[in-house]
């Protein structure tokens, strides 16, 4: 094996040979969990006219001075407005509007009193409060004023960004391609899920794994499929592969032993390395080759392994096929316990956040780690990086902690800024 990459430089080479996928317009019910290809501005200002916030009665607030349920202010009711109709008769002296949450504001209203705050006589109003000018009403463009900004390219549709865009009465909107991936494991001692096993047989976990990773980055697997350590089988198992998908991505057989073929076959197929192997733990065999114009991710067997070779490089590949960067929060927590490692490596190891005894620090604990072990990542909350330059780190020392939750993203590469009419920047 080559020399190992140090994980940043890994990471960078992985993303390098991906392109950022074409935008396509579709229907705001397509576009929920994908990214922006292009700004949204507002087309209208929300809310689009002064309305009230709640049912009650619009009056002239000046008509409600010194008003208390001793001496209330009385008031005719020329009419009742509801949401979705329009007010026909101004108000003036003395007058009041019954209206509904959502209702436009008659002209010559300022305020709407709540209807607790009242109580109807005939058609009459009695008011017991003073009411502020403007209280209880939205105005026009307070939560965004038409031609605003309301996303930039690289913006997630989540549930609340797509009903904003419904609101606003955007029917499609101009997202990224969703990536593909195409996935082969390797290996004779794997098994299906739900066929005999013998004690020496493993089940093949990489296959669901990397499949429901794959969807958890917006992806869509097209093929997966499983070859034996035979050259003859893995060659005929790529070639089968490497045009169906953004990416291929092969687990197992990535290592240096007499079975690991992964890396032979291809370059026998004339694939170019970008990296072979990386500085990290778990997933030193880690590589990036390309075949042709198709990029492949290789990752080891092991499951933990393949994890964490996953959510490095094949994350990151995947975002950036949807024109984005992932942005994780870290933090500084601290050991939960002892560790020891190789100097010359990044240790990615996975932990579970806690309060110390005081509840003023952030402690790690860090659960028992395995490259062939699934269980350690179930409800982990993170990462803690352990950086190379060192061998052994102290309980309680402070470390960085890479969270999966609380993730953002940035457009890939930056966006433009629209200039606005004035020329200056009409980004928020």
């Amino acid at each position: 094996m080559a020399a190992m990459v140090p994980l940043e430089e890994a990471k960078a080479l992985a993303v390098e040979v991906i392109e950022i996928g074409d935008p396509i317009e579709v229907p705001l019910e397509a576009a929920h969990g994908r990214f922006l290809a292009e700004p949204v501005r507002a087309p209208r200002s929300l809310p689009n006219c002064d309305n009230s916030a709640m049912d009650g009665y619009a009056v002239k607030s000046s008509e409600t001075s010194g008003a208390n349920r001793d001496r209330p202010a009385r008031m005719q009711v020329i009419e009742t407005v509801y949401a979705g109709t329009l007010p026909q008769r101004s108000i003036g002296t003395a007058q009041a509007a019954r209206i509904f949450t959502g209702a436009p504001m008659p002209k010559g209203a300022d305020c709407v009193v709540r209807q607790e705050a009242t109580r109807a006589e005939g058609d009459e109003v009695l008011v017991f409060v003073e009411a502020e000018r403007q209280s209880n009403v939205r105005r026009v463009g307070e939560e965004l004023p038409q031609g605003e900004r309301v996303f930039s390219p690289g913006q997630r549709l989540d549930a609340y960004a797509v009903a904003l865009l419904a609101s606003l009465g955007l029917e499609r909107v101009s997202v990224r391609r969703q990536p593909t991936v195409s996935i082969l494991t390797v290996g004779d001692e794997l098994v299906p899920p739900g066929r005999p096993a013998a004690g020496h047989q493993i089940y093949n976990s990489n296959a669901v794994l990397l499949g429901a990773l794959s969807v958890e980055a917006g992806v869509k697997v097209v093929l997966s499929m499983h070859a034996g350590d035979q050259e003859a089988a893995l060659r005929g198992a790529v070639e089968k592969l490497a045009t169906t998908a953004d990416l291929l991505i092969t687990a197992g057989g990535a290592s240096v032993g007499d079975k690991d073929l992964v890396k032979r076959v291809l370059r026998a197929l004339g694939a170019v390395t970008v990296f072979d192997g990386v500085a990290l733990k778990p997933g030193k065999p880690a590589g990036v080759l390309m075949l042709g114009k198709q990029p492949v991710l290789i990752l080891p067997g092991n499951p933990g392994a393949a994890a964490v070779a996953f959510d490095q490089f094949a994350r990151a590949m995947l975002f950036k096929r949807q024109g984005v960067t992932e942005i994780r929060w870290r933090i500084r927590v601290g050991l939960g316990s002892s560790q020891h490692k190789q100097a010359g490596l990044t240790y990615l190891l996975s932990a579970k956040l806690r309060q110390d005894e005081e509840g003023r620090r952030a402690i790690a604990t860090i659960r028992p780690q395995g490259s062939g072990q699934l269980l350690q990542n179930v409800g982990a909350d993170g990462w803690v990086v352990l950086p190379p330059g060192r061998a052994d780190f102290a309980a309680g020392e402070e470390a960085t902690m890479e969270l999966f939750a609380r993730v953002t993203f940035g457009a890939s590469p930056p966006a433009r800024e629209e200039a606005s009419t004035d020329g200056r920047s009409a980004s928020r």
